[in-house]
């Protein structure tokens, strides 16, 4: 909150009858100069001048958006004087005929505000997922959501590779415990996480998990239970270290025909239907199966994926 000053001073600045018609709009929009300057009708001049003053007071606040500078009052951060000062000026100022013209011509600035943003969109409806990826890059739109976990967890990333999923994860959890039993993948992994300090990587088999039981709030197998021979056993394994009620997440593919897969990527597995997934879940002391599929990428040449995400029983 903003310190209480002298009555007077206070005073001082709310005399001028053009700070009371600035302080008016400024009540209800965060305006530029160029916009205060439309709905006051009044030289840019005279709109900064009155401004230092009402900032100087400490009755306007400014932040950067930009090239320009946006105002507003500081609302809730006055002190309770100058709050009561104002609202009996604010009364008086919106009460006279200049007052209400000053409103309703900010209103209008405001409204082109919004009909330039809209025009945007319109214009731009059929392109827009390419001029988002152009401008924040794949993935911008999901990527985030990895904020929703529990910011205490601690997640094992289970055939963790090059570690991409575990970058994706660090920064929302409590720490990661990266798996993978290829050293080469591990090499990868840690060039990927050299600065990350909350993410650890061991070699281990994912029949045989190098962690605890009951230790693990999530574990996650990414495009990696096509590769191995025994999914049921890896399911089993990934539920032994998750503690009561922790979750199971699998990314993998649904069921294809492209048998070329196992000589040309050492695929064991040409996917899995949610029959398998629900039956080896089960067996593995996990409720709640929810299997996706994914909406498929138009630029990717694989086969559709599928997210399934299950709860360890207590």
């Amino acid at each position: 909150m903003i310190a209480a000053r002298p009555i007077f001073e206070r005073l001082s600045a709310l005399a001028d009858p053009t700070r009371g018609r600035l302080l008016l709009l400024l009540d209800r929009h965060e305006l530029t100069v160029g916009e205060l300057c439309a709905a006051l009708q009044l030289p840019q001049s005279t709109v900064s001048r009155h401004l230092k003053t009402l900032a100087d007071e400490g009755w306007v606040t400014a932040r950067a958006d930009g090239a320009s500078r946006r105002y507003a009052m500081p609302g809730s951060a006055l002190d309770g004087s100058a709050r009561k000062l104002w609202h009996l000026v604010r009364d008086q100022v919106g009460a006279t005929p200049s007052g209400r013209q000053d409103l309703t011509r900010a209103e209008r600035v405001v409204q082109e505000r919004r009909t330039a943003s809209q025009a945007f969109f319109s214009s731009r409806a059929g392109q827009w997922d390419r001029v988002r990826t152009e401008l924040y890059g794949a993935g911008a739109d999901v990527a985030p959501l990895a904020a929703l976990l529990d910011p205490s967890w601690a997640v094992a990333d289970l055939g963790c590779g090059t570690g991409q999923t575990s970058a994706a994860l660090a920064p929302y959890v409590s720490r990661v415990i990266a798996v993978d039993e290829s050293s080469a993948m591990l090499g990868a992994a840690r060039k990927r996480l050299a600065d990350v300090d909350n993410v650890e990587l061991r070699t281990g088999r994912l029949e045989d998990v190098p962690l605890d039981d009951a230790s693990m709030d999530v574990a996650v197998l990414s495009l990696v239970l096509h590769f191995v021979v025994d999914p049921a056993a890896v399911i089993a394994e990934s539920a032994r270290i998750l503690r009561p009620g922790g979750r199971l997440l699998v990314v993998d593919m649904l069921p294809h025909e492209r048998d070329e897969y196992r000589s040309t990527m050492g695929h064991l597995w040409l996917g899995f239907s949610e029959s398998q997934l629900d039956a080896w879940f089960a067996d593995a002391g996990l409720r709640d199966l929810r299997v996706v599929p994914l909406a498929p990428n138009p630029h990717a040449k694989g086969p559709n994926l599928f997210t399934a995400r299950a709860v360890k029983r207590a």
